[in-house]
């Protein structure tokens, strides 16, 4: 007799980033991300600007105000996206992403998916799309194992 069922090991993380994503400042899309390895997490992130700096909620968003769609002009966003704060975090800290599992609430974009690549991560979890087909080509160039979460049936 089972008195409760215990989430998956890619659902319990996928939580996890979605909460994480919680604490986003960006007004245009809320994303977290949590780099796992051997089911434990090294490191976290979300999307917003760095240290010390006004958050978007508060200033307002460049992108935004001039009608840059998204997936676009990403070098006049003033926020760092959740992969590149998790991978930040990570090396703040010492701790090696090498081998690891990426799980994101957004498939990474282009200059995500780069970092991601040269960070050593080896598969990406991911539950909703992002409009970046060379993200998609690349990570596929390199290797690295992709599954969209929806597809798993959680």
């Amino acid at each position: 007799m089972e008195l409760y069922s215990r989430p998956s090991w890619d659902k319990y993380f996928m939580e996890i980033a979605e909460l994480v994503s919680t604490r986003s400042t960006c007004l245009r899309r809320r994303v977290g991300a949590v780099i796992v390895r051997d089911k434990r997490i090294i490191a976290t992130g979300y999307n917003g600007v760095p240290r010390e700096i006004p958050h978007c909620i508060d200033q307002g968003c460049l992108r935004q105000k001039l009608g840059i769609p998204s997936g676009e002009r990403h070098e006049i966003c003033r926020g760092i996206h959740a992969e590149q704060n998790a991978i930040i975090q990570a090396a703040l800290h010492g701790v090696s992403t090498a081998g690891g599992t990426l799980y994101c609430t957004f498939h990474p974009c282009i200059l995500c998916s780069k970092m991601l690549i040269n960070a050593g991560i080896k598969k990406i979890v991911f539950r909703g799309e992002y409009p970046d087909e060379l993200a998609k080509e690349m990570l596929a160039q390199a290797n690295i194992e992709m599954v969209n979460f929806n597809s798993l049936g959680e």
